[in-house]
């Protein structure tokens, strides 16, 4: 489970990067000016910015939830053990 997270990640900072290289060199060659290109430069960067601000609470979320999974698995463990071991304490004590 743990490594489709930090694949997930991977892919998602190669999607991030292709995007904003792609982005740029479009702008670069594009027919405008050097201010009109800045503008757009800083409109694209403010939308990854918020997109990928939007995928980290989504992360973190999952992140979350997996954690709280595994605390409950194991609790459950734990108490099972404890189960396991009271019965058999008591098997053992009634046999003396």
């Amino acid at each position: 489970m743990a490594n489709e997270n930090c694949n997930a990640g991977g892919v998602f900072v190669a999607f991030l990067a292709g995007g904003l290289i792609g982005a740029g060199l479009a702008l670069l060659y594009a027919p405008v000016s050097g201010k009109e290109a800045r503008v757009k430069i800083s409109d694209v960067l403010e939308d990854m910015k918020k997109k990928s601000e939007g995928f980290g609470v989504d992360i973190k979320k999952k992140v979350d939830s997996f954690m709280e999974e595994e605390k409950a698995i194991i609790k459950a463990a734990y108490d099972a053990g404890r189960e396991a071991m009271t019965r058999e304490r008591e098997k053992y004590t009634k046999s003396e």
